[in-house]
């Protein structure tokens, strides 16, 4: 046998070693190897675990000296830039929230706006680049934020679980509807949504009585008919005709054709509304024949080509938020 087989076996072997020394120590020097697929329980402990593992919040941020990351602010008591950790220094925070938005802010408000929502309050030094935590790829579950919530409390405050979970604040309960329906809509950004829907759907529509009119349903409480009947009206509107707003085509005696709302039937006349919002008024005598199409729409069919898939997942989400008077 060839003596330099076992020397280069051995050397291979030597080689493999190291660059799993070197992994394992990297992860070590970050903070990360947690268990990111475990299920969780909303306690400090199960926050410690998403923040260093699935969350992948060392990878910008350390908590005192665990951890080497500098992007974001350290969450720990570190020299003279941090002499508080993070659950005593929200308090101070949320005073300066409470101050600017004339709203009371607590602690537990700070932290959940700061993962709601990263952009609202940045940190002197730091810039606006933190990531949406609920949307991909991270795509932490609202139950998995409330974790990290009470762990980021617990490095210095006061730990209040019922205001985490079962008894949260008007802010933070906001939040978290802002989260939920984000996550349900595959991660879309509600904020981001207002303007997909402004841009596209205003002119159309009413909602919480501001929009363009009577040519679409009001779209008030939408978010009752759920993720799935808000996909099927934007994307396949002729299938989820709202009672109302069934299109009409309109064929006179010149043999002329109207096709679009039927916005006014009295006095001998009818108005039919076209998808630009233009009206025909049309007396009675002269229609020769007045039918319902329901195969076709008058709102836009072709919106999925119009809008990015982001910006589908946005309106989605802000969609989602618009529940009945009496679910909020």
């Amino acid at each position: 046998m060839n003596p330099t087989i076992p020397r280069i076996f051995v050397f291979l072997l030597v080689v493999l070693g190291v660059y799993l020394w070197i992994g394992y120590s990297i992860t070590a020097l970050t903070g990360g190897g947690g268990d990111d697929t475990a299920v969780v329980d909303i306690t400090p402990e199960g926050g410690e675990t998403i923040y260093w593992g699935k969350g992948r919040c060392f990878t910008c941020h350390s908590v005192g000296g665990q951890g080497s990351a500098v992007r974001g602010p350290n969450h720990g008591q570190f020299g003279e830039k941090f002499p508080q950790p993070m659950g005593a220094r929200a308090i101070e925070r949320a005073a300066e929230r409470s101050a600017k938005e004339g709203v009371e802010f607590t602690a537990v408000d700070y932290i959940v706006e700061s993962m709601a929502s990263p952009g609202a309050y940045i940190v002197e030094g730091y810039k606006n680049e933190m990531a949406v935590v609920y949307a991909p790829p991270i795509s932490l579950e609202l139950k998995e934020i409330k974790a990290v919530v009470a762990y980021l409390m617990a490095l210095g405050g006061d730990l209040d679980m019922e205001a985490i979970d079962t008894n949260p604040s008007d802010v933070t309960a906001g939040l978290y509807s802002k989260i939920s329906a984000a996550a349900e809509a595959g991660g879309g950004d509600p904020e981001e949504g207002i303007i997909v829907y402004e841009d596209n759907c205003q002119e159309c529509h009413m909602l919480n009585d501001d929009g363009g009119g009577e040519i679409g349903p009001d779209l008030t409480g939408i978010a009752a008919i759920g993720l799935d009947g808000l996909s099927e009206a934007i994307l396949a509107p002729a299938k989820a005709m709202t009672e109302g707003y069934e299109t009409h085509v309109v064929k006179n005696k010149e043999g002329r054709q109207f096709i679009g709302l039927k916005t006014r039937d009295e006095d001998g006349e009818v108005d039919i509304t076209n998808a630009l919002g233009d009206v025909e008024t049309l007396d009675k005598a002269d229609i020769e024949t007045i039918s319902v199409d329901d195969t076709v729409s008058i709102m836009p069919d072709d919106i999925a080509e119009v809008i990015t898939v982001k910006e589908y997942q946005d309106l989605l989400s802000f969609l989602m938020l618009q529940k009945p008077v009496e679910e909020q």
